[in-house]
C-alpha cells in the first residue's frame, strides 16, 4: 500500500525531529514523521520503574538553557518547571567528599593548592575562550595536562570525562571540555553562583505529550513502530520503503537519524558523502535506573575516581527532583559509555543489574537488597558523537546532500559534542531556518 504525500518527511522522531516538524510546520509545511520505536521522544521518551514512569536517561535543565526555556513557555508548561539547588560529590580513594562549594574545593584532600590553582585557572581560561575551533587540534586530554597538571588530570578531569564519554575521552578533542565549561559556567553565572537545577514534573514525558500535540494542532502526524528499509530519490519526489511492506512519498525527506544509519538507506549518496558520514565516531550507553527505598547521598552526581567501578557515574534524580514523585523512594541512574566494540551493551539485563547494584554497595556501604524496589536497564546505540581532532572540517555532516530532495539533520552537526537538550533544539531551530527556503511546499 502506498500513502501519496505532498509534503516533508522526517525520519526519526526523537526531540530534535519533532522541534525541526513544528517549526517547519509553522512555515506551512505539511509533516510526516517516521518513527521505528513504538513512542516518540527518542533519548527524552520515558520508561516504566516500579510503579512510576519518568525519563529512560537523565536529564537536567540550566538557569542558561534559553531555548529549552523558550520551548518549555511555547508549550505553555512553564509553571511545571521546578529549580533546586544542588550537590556536586568525588568518590575518591574509597571516600565521599562534597565539591559544592568553593570552600569544600579548596579542603578536597586528592589535590594540593597548586593543583587546585591549576584547575580554576583551566575553568576560567576556557570560559574566556571564544575561538574553540583551534582545540580541535588537540586531544583533551593533552590540553588538560598541560594547562591543569598530570595529578589535576588523574584526579578530577579524567573522572569528569569518564561520565560522557567512558574510555572515548581517548580520541576526543579539547574542544569537547570547553563546550561543557562554557555551558555550566554561563549556568553559575545565571544562578547566581549556586548549581540550580531544573526539571518539569512528570520528567521529559510531559514535554513530549504537550509537544506531540502542539504538533497535531499544527496538522503534522507520527507514524510510530515503522522501521525505514530504503530510500529512493527519483529528482522529482523521495519513495520511502518500510520494513513492514508500506511506502512513503514525499516531495522532500530530512533524514535526524544518526550518521552511520544514513549510507545503508541513502544508497544514492556518493561514496565521498558516505565515507565522510561514516568518519562520525559514535559511542554506546547503557544507563541502569534504580528505584530505591532511601536516598544515597546528597549528591545529585557523584563523580567517580575508580576504575574497578562498571558505571561512569552516579546521578541520584531525587537529589534534584521531588522524592513525592516516586512515593517517596529514591531515583538513582548509573550510567555507563563505551566503546563501539564493547561487549558490555549486549550483556541481559539481569547481569547488568546485579553487576551494578553489587559495586554500588562498595560506596554506599549500608545499601542491601531489600532496598533495591524495581530497576530499568535502557540502551542507545549510535549516540552521543565523539568530537574527534579537527572534527568541524573532517567528519561534520552537511545538510545538503548530492540526493536532490535528501537532507541532514541530526546530533552529529553539533560540532563540539555538547549533546543535551537545549543544544538539540537549538540545532533544530537553526536548521530549520537555513532549510527553509529549500523546502518549499509543493502547491
Amino acid at each position: 500500500m502506498a500513502y501519496e504525500e505532498k509534503s516533508i518527511g522526517i525520519v526519526g522522531s526523537g526531540l530534535l525531529g519533532m522541534v525541526l516538524a513544528l517549526r517547519l510546520a509553522e512555515h506551512g509545511h505539511r509533516i510526516t514523521l517516521i518513527e521505528c520505536s513504538e513512542n516518540a521522544g527518542g533519548l527524552v521518551s520515558s520508561c516504566r520503574i516500579g510503579d512510576y514512569v519518568w525519563d529512560r536517561f537523565y536529564h537536567v535543565i540550566l538557569l542558561s538553557d534559553s531555548h529549552t526555556l523558550s520551548l518549555i513557555d511555547q508549550l505553555k508548561i512553564r509553571d511545571q518547571l521546578n529549580w533546586r539547588e544542588t550537590k556536586t560529590g568525588f568518590y575518591s580513594n574509597r571516600k565521599l567528599y562534597s565539591i559544592s562549594s568553593f570552600i569544600e574545593f579548596l579542603k578536597f584532600p586528592p589535590l594540593n593548592m597548586l593543583d587546585k590553582i591549576r584547575f580554576a585557572w583551566t575553568i576560567l581560561y576556557a570560559s574566556k575562550m571564544k575561538n574553540w575551533k583551534r582545540l580541535e587540534k588537540a586531544s583533551v586530554a593533552d590540553w588538560l595536562i598541560r594547562n591543569s597538571g598530570q595529578q589535576t588530570f588523574e584526579k578530577i578531569w579524567l573522572p569528569l570525562l569518564k561520565s560522557k564519554l567512558g574510555d572515548n575521552y581517548r580520541i576526543a578533542s579539547a574542544s569537547f571540555i570547553w563546550a561543557h565549561i562554557s555551558r555550566l559556567y554561563a549556568a553559575r553565572r545565571t544562578g547566581l553562583k549556586k548549581e540550580m537545577f531544573g526539571y518539569v514534573n512528570g520528567g521529559y514525558k510531559t514535554v513530549v505529550d504537550h509537544l506531540q500535540r502542539l504538533l497535531n494542532a499544527q496538522g503534522a502526524r507520527i507514524i510510530c513502530g515503522t522501521r525505514v528499509h530504503n530510500v529512493v530519490d527519483s529528482r522529482s519526489r523521495v519513495s520511502i520503503e518500510t520494513e513492514n511492506g508500506n511506502s512513503f512519498l514525499f516531495d522532500k525527506l530530512i533524514m535526524t537519524i544518526p550518521c552511520t544509519q544514513i549510507p545503508k538507506l541513502c544508497r544514492q549518496l556518493t561514496l565521498s558523502e558516505a565515507t565522510r558520514l561514516k568518519s562520525v565516531h559514535y559511542q554506546n550507553l547503557v544507563s541502569t535506573a534504580f528505584l530505591l527505598r532511601r536516598s544515597l547521598s546528597d549528591f545529585y552526581i557523584t563523580n567517580l575516581v575508580d576504575d574497578s567501578l562498571p558505571f561512569t557515574g552516579i546521578i541520584e534524580m531525587t537529589a534534584l527532583v521531588d522524592k513525592n514523585n516516586f512515593g517517596g523512594n529514591a531515583l538513582v541512574y548509573l550510567p555507563r559509555y563505551l566503546t563501539k566494540d564493547d561487549p558490555f551493551i549486549n550483556k541481559n539485563d539481569e547481569d547488568i543489574k546485579n553487576v551494578f547494584f553489587s559495586s554500588l554497595k562498595t560506596i554506599h556501604s549500608s545499601l542491601n537488597s531489600q532496598d533495591l524496589i524495581a530497576y530499568s536497564i535502557s540502551r542507545i546505540i549510535d549516540f552521543p558523537i565523539i568530537p574527534t581532532l579537527n572534527y568541524s572540517t573532517d567528519s561534520l555532516p552537511l545538510s545538503v546532500t548530492s540526493i536532490k530532495n535528501v537532507f541532514i539533520v541530526n546530533s552529529a552537526q553539533i560540532p563540539d559534542g555538547t549533546i543535551n537538550v537545549n543544544e538539540i533544539i537549538n540545532l533544530a531551530n537553526i536548521k530549520a531556518k537555513e532549510l527553509k527556503n529549500i523546502l518549499l511546499r509543493t502547491r
